[in-house]
């Protein structure tokens, strides 16, 4: 079962706490939220939401709740972008295709790791 989306303000918050490794809800409300503009309670809340999701975990450390990322930011990444494709694109990735084709700001690395993943696309469609 695929775990729930989220937003681009979760999806923010879970890059963060990957980079921090392990960060109680005031130092992600310092460093993350205040500079969004975002309260301790908005925080705080939006960090629950991402562990009832299964996308972060706690563990109580001398009184304080420590978080930390149940999985990459990848994972998160793959649901949102999931997501996208299936409610907003109606399951076709062929309008993405087309933006990225005309927004021609791919760099070398992104166009050879498109290339590979097509070689991996019809390696698949091969397969029986």
């Amino acid at each position: 079962m695929s775990k729930p989306t989220i937003g681009d303000q979760e999806l923010g918050l879970l890059h963060y706490l990957s980079d921090h490794q392990s960060a109680s809800v005031g130092e992600v409300a310092a460093g993350f939220g205040e500079p969004r503009g975002l309260a301790r309670s908005t925080v705080l809340t939006m960090m629950e939401r991402l562990r009832s999701k299964g996308y972060l975990k706690r563990r109580q450390l001398k009184g304080m709740y420590r978080y930390s990322t149940a999985t990459g930011p990848g994972e998160a990444m793959r649901s949102a972008v999931g997501s996208f494709v299936e409610k907003t694109l109606s399951g076709s990735v062929s309008p993405f295709v087309a933006w990225m084709s005309e927004r021609a700001k791919v760099s070398d690395t992104e166009l050879a790791e498109l290339e590979a993943l097509v070689v991996q696309l019809q390696s698949k469609r091969k397969e029986p």
